[in-house]
């Protein structure tokens, strides 16, 4: 819990009225007394003290992040200081005020806002629009720690020392692994992109890595196998976009824990990510997403915190030179071409005024865990449809075991997924959120051309709605499978009269017809 004197510190802060630049004054009259370890002591316990507060007030605990971003960007300053280092292109810019206003009004929590922005490497809306249209994607999370079956934290968490993890690592060999299969799966579920992770925190690749620090990957292992070419050529084959995470901090050097006092060690493993990533953009043909995670340093701060280290523009320049129009996200301590939301939580509020995708775990835990259970149809179908009618895509994880076996229970789940998708796709398929902003747990909406697709998820409470003005005017109003429903188009907004033989348990889905194209997002 925070004293009496750090929360009145907090108060200051997160005041109401102030500029960012009042902030920022106040923010450095507080900080210029405390040092760097009072600092960090300081940020530990505004963790500690906004995990009380998730679910609780969302207003407040971004102010809090706001908080923290100031002492982290201070702590950085004082740092690399020592170093003689700037920031790459200058300090991280902080978030638009739309983009804030939008935050605090949704409970999406994205981690990486105050990205570095360039925007020559921005793709143009043109070139992402494929990744709009797609909306649903397979995540996979496996790796050395599916061995162990305690999480892809695990290395971190027990303490394993690098050396007994490697022994661990170099024993992976998934006799079942079928990258076909695991393709097939994803497009079956109605999912038109992927993302393997290629590395994560452990720092074991799962191709033939030349840049791999210690030679740590699975050709080296007892599988003597590239799996992501596998993948990659199995995505290609079958003509799926084609997506790679990979993590710049690997927790086997020591300048990941310090990277001031341990800058040399820091150094390798920024060459180690530099290298590994021209390697996954220039050995695998067509890559379609860069998906970045973990860019902080010592378990503190932020991705663009730790820009002075990566220096994520000239790292994206690079990829950009070989994948000019590869979608990557907000993870590398730039802005990227869109944002994420991580965890099942539920989502509520307006409609995300930016591209961005929400990712969670369909299995319990990103990585294997043995006695976990898939999530129910109807809360992953929830989730989901709240995402598209705010405007986002879904990438949903799945937790293939040690011998590369993705879970019966997960692969019914994505077979329910993708039967639900071939009926009521064209409501979700190439359509953005809107025109309507959604009304929690009640309805929202997706559009494309001409046609709007109501997604109603309490048809009771819709018969008391009336949807707001626009423009057009409908031309007709069917269900999903082509049934009539009668609806009143007036000056004051439109009624539309349900029959119950339209409601489906999931989301009863209208589309309304126009006499021309819908034109954007209506305030209301």
């Amino acid at each position: 819990m925070l004293s009496p004197l750090e929360l009145d510190l907090v108060d200051k802060l997160t005041v109401s009225g102030q500029t960012p630049e009042q902030k920022q004054e106040t923010a450095r009259q507080i900080m210029d007394a405390l040092s760097i370890e009072e600092l960090e002591a300081y940020g530990s316990k505004i963790n500690q003290y906004q995990a009380q507060l998730i679910n609780q007030d969302d207003t407040y605990w971004f102010s809090l992040q706001e908080v923290k971003k100031f002492m982290q960007n201070e702590i950085n300053r004082r740092k690399i200081a020592k170093l003689g280092l700037t920031y790459s292109n200058g300090e991280p810019a902080a978030m638009r005020g739309a983009e804030l206003a939008s935050m605090l009004k949704s409970n999406v929590r994205f981690k990486s806002t105050d990205g570095i922005k360039e925007a020559s490497l921005k793709l143009t809306e043109e070139d992402r629009a494929w990744w709009h249209d797609a909306k649903l994607g397979m995540f996979i999370h496996w790796g050395a720690y599916s061995i162990i079956g305690r999480g892809e934290w695990v290395m971190h968490h027990e303490q394993i020392p690098a050396e007994a993890y490697r022994s661990i690592a170099m024993s992976f060999h998934p006799d079942a692994f079928d990258a076909d299969s695991w393709v097939m799966l994803a497009k079956d579920a109605g999912m038109n992109y992927m993302v393997m992770v290629s590395r994560h925190h452990d720092g074991f690749a799962l191709w033939d890595s030349p840049g791999s620090y210690g030679n740590y990957t699975t050709m080296q292992a007892a599988a003597g196998r590239d799996f992501i070419k596998e993948y990659t050529e199995a995505a290609h084959r079958h003509d799926i976009h084609a997506g790679l995470y990979y993590s710049p901090m690997d927790w086997r050097f020591p300048g990941y824990f310090d990277p001031v006092e341990q800058y040399e060690s820091a150094l390798q493993m920024k060459q180690q990510l530099y290298d590994q990533v021209s390697e996954l953009m220039t050995r695998y043909g067509p890559i379609d997403i860069l998906w970045y995670d973990g860019s902080w340093l010592s378990h503190k701060g932020s991705d663009a915190g730790s820009a002075w280290l990566w220096e994520p523009v000239k790292l994206n320049r690079m990829v950009r030179t070989h994948r000019p129009k590869v979608v990557i996200n907000e993870r590398s301590g730039w802005e990227g071409d869109f944002s994420c939301d991580e965890g099942p939580h539920d989502i509520r509020g307006g409609i995300i005024p930016f591209p961005w995708e929400k990712n969670f775990s369909v299995g319990g835990s990103w990585a294997w865990q043995p006695g976990n259970k898939a999530m129910a149809f109807d809360k992953v179908m929830d989730l989901i449809l709240n995402v598209f009618v705010r405007g986002g895509n879904a990438l949903l994880n799945v937790t293939p075991d040690k011998d590369g076996k993705i879970p019966e229970d997960q692969v019914q789940l994505f077979e329910q997924i993708g039967g639900w998708m071939k009926v009521h796709g064209e409501s979700v398929y190439g359509t953005r959120g809107g025109p309507f902003q959604p009304l929690d747990d009640v309805y929202g909406a997706t559009y494309k051309n001409n046609f709007i697709y109501l997604h109603i998820f309490d048809p009771e409470a819709f018969r008391h709605v009336k949807l707001p003005v626009i423009k057009q005017q409908i031309v007709a109003c069917h269900s999903i499978s082509g049934t009539a429903i009668p609806f009143l188009q007036q000056a004051d907004g439109i009624s539309i009269q349900l029959p119950e033989d339209c409601v489906e348990s999931i989301d009863t889905i209208v589309k309304i017809t126009l006499d021309s194209a819908v034109e954007g997002i209506l305030s209301n």
